[in-house]
Order: C-alpha cells, then structure tokens, then sequence
C-alpha cells in the first residue's frame, strides 16, 4: 500500500483558494472601473454643463454606458430645441470619444431641406430627461 498523499491532495486546496481570490479580484477591478468611468463622465459633464466646455478631453462612449450615463442631452443653436440621445443608439465604435459626437448631430426640429443646423452638447445623464431625439446620420436623407 502507498501511503503518500496525491498531489490533489496537497496542492487541491491552494489551487482552488488562489482560483477564488483571482475572482474576487477581478470582481472587485471591474468595480473600479465602473467607478473610474462614472467618476470620469460625471466630471466631463459638470465641466460641459457648468462652464459650457472645454469638450476635449471626453469619455469614451464605452465608459459613459460602463459608468452608468447613457443618455447625452444637446440643444440646438438656432430654435434652442433641448433633445436628449441614447448613447446605445448611436451608430459609431464604442471607442468613440463623445466630444467627436457634435459635429455629426444635427437638429431636426427646424430643418429645412438638406441642411439642418448643429446642435452643442450639455451633459451627460444617466436617464432620460428630455423626449427622445432621433438621431440622423448627416448623410442619411429622410
């Protein structure tokens, strides 16, 4: 009869400890980086709303939705028509620093024709404050 202890055995229990605290580690980095991209839209959008800019720099669309901001209320330039966006909605890569948004929104309330004037963001939010807006792509025509 062998009466060594298998490897199992000996190492089972640390293998199995160390499996359980790279989870709980994990768990608790990307709990940070929720807060870090929340903290980091929540700062952009103070800076937006209170001081009305600097846009750049911006978080990225993937760190807003991540952080909890899904939402990006505009006002149009000329009939100062308030519209809140979805940011799932919006057809670019995550990866997409919000600021580089502006210059492809447009205002639809007083569109005429093939041109339609810019919108300026305000801030981000985490809900729907505003009718939703329709976002259109500048070379779509409708």
């Amino acid at each position: 009869m062998n009466s060594t202890k298998s490897r199992e055995v000996i190492w089972g229990g640390r293998v199995s400890a160390a499996r359980v605290n790279a989870e709980a580690a994990r768990k608790r980095a990307t709990e940070a980086i929720r807060e870090a991209d929340r903290a980091e839209a929540h700062a952009w959008s103070l800076r937006m709303e209170g001081f009305g800019g600097p846009a750049q720099p911006s978080p990225t669309i993937a760190q807003c939705l991540n952080g909890g901001y899904g939402w990006l209320e505009v006002k149009c330039h000329r009939c100062e028509t308030k519209a809140s966006i979805p940011l799932d909605a919006i057809r670019r890569p995550r990866s997409t620093p919000i600021w580089k948004l502006e210059a492809s929104l447009k205002c639809r309330s007083c569109r005429k024709g093939r041109h339609a004037p810019p919108v300026h963001m305000i801030r981000l939010t985490e809900e729907r404050e505003i009718t939703p807006y329709v976002w259109v792509h500048p070379d779509e025509d409708r």
